[in-house]
């Protein structure tokens, strides 16, 4: 249950971060305004047409007597829209991320800097065109999944009581992943993370995984939030991205001459790998082969 917590606690540090940098916020608004647009235009479409649709595909209920008809097929128009608004909040930040993926970019690099104790971010050196490829592939393949979860979900929807009640929680939990996933990936994919190991490194911290997408979900469902949040949220999932994957660690202390501790400071080798000793002086020592840095974040 902590790391549930600890995920939300992202969610609040992303949207603080934001706050705090109102130019940067303004500027990731516009990629939502867009998307917004769109996604109303066709959620209403979708509204005026349903009963028509319906109707279309439930030709055999024309001769059901009244008031069986209107229940059935009222049943479902109101779940065919919930699968279209369930379909709507998963894709939203997906064509979001996508629309603006350079503004996205630029604010995740810019919490990259903030956060970071030298002050740099990792960049991943391809052209944009090929970061939009990869993310739009990317995107496509996370969209087939959600479909997939989404129309089982439908199905089961038919199921009396857990229909109704244990079903609507696991869309939640499932609308809340894949959300983490996409706005984790504008941090990942500078980093070189392909899209199956983000999938493992948040598969490993489900429960924070949850905890940053599922109030992230249910805030996504009052009218016009999603545009508002969705700087913040980008920003929150990179300091996630930075903790999970041990970013913000600092570099291991040497001891200095009076007992202190002088960052970066290291004492000259002695034979065999043994430290020099103060006062003696040094004595030959074998080549060796310098080691490759291990467990560095940006070699990937």
């Amino acid at each position: 249950m902590r790391d549930l917590g600890t995920g939300f606690g992202y969610l609040a540090k992303g949207q603080r971060w934001a706050a705090g940098h109102g130019r940067w916020l303004g500027f990731g608004l516009i990629p939502g305004l867009i998307t917004l647009l769109l996604y109303a235009a066709a959620l209403t479409g979708l509204a005026l047409g349903a009963d028509d649709l319906i109707a279309w595909a439930t030709p055999f209920a024309d001769d059901w007597s009244s008031p069986w008809i209107g229940l059935f097929r009222g049943f479902l128009t109101v779940l065919l829209f919930v699968l279209g608004l369930f379909l709507a909040v998963i894709t939203f930040t997906a064509v979001t991320l996508l629309v603006g993926q350079p503004f996205y970019e630029s604010l995740s690099e810019q919490v990259d800097k903030s956060e970071s104790p030298d002050g740099t971010a990792p960049e991943s050196g391809l052209p944009l065109l090929r970061e939009l490829w990869i993310s739009a592939r990317d995107s496509l393949r996370i969209l087939v999944r959600a479909v997939l979860w989404a129309v089982l979900l439908f199905f089961l929807g038919f199921i009396p009581v857990i229909g109704q009640t244990v079903v609507p929680a696991i869309g939640f939990c499932v609308t809340g992943f894949f959300l983490a996933q996409e706005l984790t990936s504008v941090a990942l994919q500078r980093r070189r993370v392909e899209v199956r190991e983000q999938l493992a490194l948040l598969r490993a911290n489900r429960m924070m995984t949850w905890g940053f997408g599922v109030p992230l979900a249910l805030s996504f469902l009052i009218p016009f939030v999603a545009v508002f949040l969705m700087p913040g949220a980008v920003a929150g999932a990179t300091l996630m991205v930075r903790d999970l994957r041990g970013e913000n660690e600092l570099p291991p202390q040497q001891p200095g001459p009076q007992g202190g501790q002088v960052q970066g400071q290291v004492q000259a080798p002695g034979p065999y790998g043994q430290p020099h000793q103060p006062g003696q002086p040094p004595q030959a020592q074998h080549p060796q082969q310098p080691q490759p840095l291990q467990n560095n974040p940006y070699a990937k």
